[in-house]
């Protein structure tokens, strides 16, 4: 395998686009307010749905005199994409799209967006960013184990890796074995997938008799998926890469809104075409630097569809502080999770990424989970099955039960609450190709 110490390479020379990874902070608000008031007034005059919102809060145009008055505007949720489908938040004349795409979504309808020619390229220079900043490099051969299709994801790693260079494998996901041999005949350098695929791809090239190490795999850009710093050690144990992470969603792009750079001290937001915010996601009160809540993403030169004040979701933080890489743009740590993937267990708050860090820093336990929730009466119930690695499995019932007690210790230090705990064979969870399906909510059955 080839190894390449990412950090030895000189500050500057791994970025992408000096000038707007560089900005000054002066000069970077003084862009994001000119591109703020234009598309505040694109979105009033050419979507019904945003001059009907704007009018009922009693705004206008003219009234965004600061950044700060981005807090006059109404938000924009998922259910308005929703209740405008397919097409209803299109900006632009329906021949100047060039590219449709759509979230699955799992109840309701599918969120659809629509990309112009310029936000194509636009999309394809800031995927171009993040994977150059993630260490990507022209002489790469990168296998894109994404599905392709109305999800983002695989197109837009796609171009924005064949920007920078590299030479791109479009493999999409599945067919597993294949795609181990891939990897050996071509000698795949980098791989982009879920982080929980390639754990699969992991165990699937030992079944093969195939070392994952032996590979020449060097880099991985894991994303789609909320994954822990624990996740990131397992894989890097496996394979024996650099893995890092990227951040985004269709509803405001795609990939390329955020990413890890080398130093992989949180993910850089593209700040000059992304207005971000954190709130509170029950008040939607602004919340300072360094507090979590729920991020809120503004684009600022999107022309097909362009959003305001998106609410996504997403858990996490902002740091401001210029990164020791050179860049000057804000950070934001990994997503602790998903405002709608948090779960209330008796009163309390629990994410399914306090369990994932707890089960990833245990060595009797593999990186495979899933979480039930169930209710009887009016009591709720949480339980949580994980695979036994292979070392630690065995038939001895009084060694099974000390590990159980031991994995239901941790967790209720970190959870505040009691958790059932229930160690399964190797191997016996399903494992996905695309987003793991880690919770199991028998509560609304």
């Amino acid at each position: 395998m080839n190894s390449v110490n990412f950090q030895t390479i000189s500050k500057g020379k791994h970025i992408w686009d000096k000038y707007y990874e560089m900005m000054t902070r002066n000069k970077l608000e003084a862009l994001q307010l000119e591109r703020l008031q234009t598309m505040v007034k694109k979105v009033y005059e050419g979507v019904p749905h945003y001059k009907k919102k704007f009018d009922e809060v009693g705004v206008k145009p003219a009234d965004i005199k600061s950044l700060g008055d981005i807090s006059k505007l109404p938000f924009t949720s998922k259910e308005d994409l929703r209740d405008n489908y397919p097409f209803g938040l299109f900006a632009v004349p329906q021949k100047k799209i060039v590219r449709v795409h759509a979230s699955s979504g799992t109840t309701g309808k599918s969120t659809v967006v629509g990309y112009t020619r310029r936000d194509l390229e636009t999309w394809t220079e800031l995927v171009a960013r993040i994977a150059f900043s993630a260490g990507a490099r022209d002489d790469d051969l990168v296998q894109i184990s994404f599905g392709y299709g109305l999800f983002t994801g695989a197109l837009g790693l796609h171009y924005g890796l064949e920007r920078i260079g590299a030479s791109v494998v479009p493999v999409s996901s599945g067919n597993t074995e294949r795609q181990i041999l891939l990897m050996k005949d071509f000698g795949t350098s980098a791989l982009v997938s879920t982080p929980s695929y390639a754990l699969y791809m992991g165990e699937a090239a030992n079944r093969m008799g195939i070392p994952p190490k032996s590979l020449n795999l060097r880099l991985g850009l894991f994303g789609s998926e909320a994954w822990s710093e624990e996740m990131r050690n397992e894989l890097e144990k496996c394979w024996g890469c650099f893995a890092t992470d990227n951040y985004g969603l269709s509803e405001v792009m795609g990939p390329g809104v955020s990413g890890e750079c080398l130093e992989r001290d949180e993910m850089h937001i593209a700040e000059d075409h992304f207005l971000v915010e954190i709130v509170d996601p029950d008040t939607l009160e602004p919340l300072d630097y360094g507090s979590e809540g729920e991020l809120v993403i503004t684009t600022l030169t999107r022309e097909g569809m362009p959003v305001i004040r998106y609410r996504t979701k997403d858990i996490t933080s902002l740091n401001p502080e210029p990164c020791p890489c050179g860049r000057t743009s804000i950070r934001m740590t990994k997503p602790s999770g998903r405002t709608d993937d948090m779960l209330i267990i008796r009163g309390v708050n629990v994410f399914p990424s306090q369990i994932e860090s707890v089960l990833m820093g245990l060595k009797e336990t593999a990186p495979h989970y899933q979480i039930i929730v169930t209710r009887e009466g009016y009591l709720d119930s949480l339980e949580i099955h994980v695979e036994v690695t292979e070392d630690f499995f065995t038939d001895r019932f009084k060694d099974l039960e000390k590990i159980e007690r031991k994995i239901q210790a941790h967790l209720s230090s970190v959870l505040s609450i009691n958790a059932d705990v229930r160690l399964v064979e190797p191997n016996s969870i399903q494992r996905f190709e695309g987003k793991a399906k880690r919770v199991i909510d028998k509560r609304s059955i």
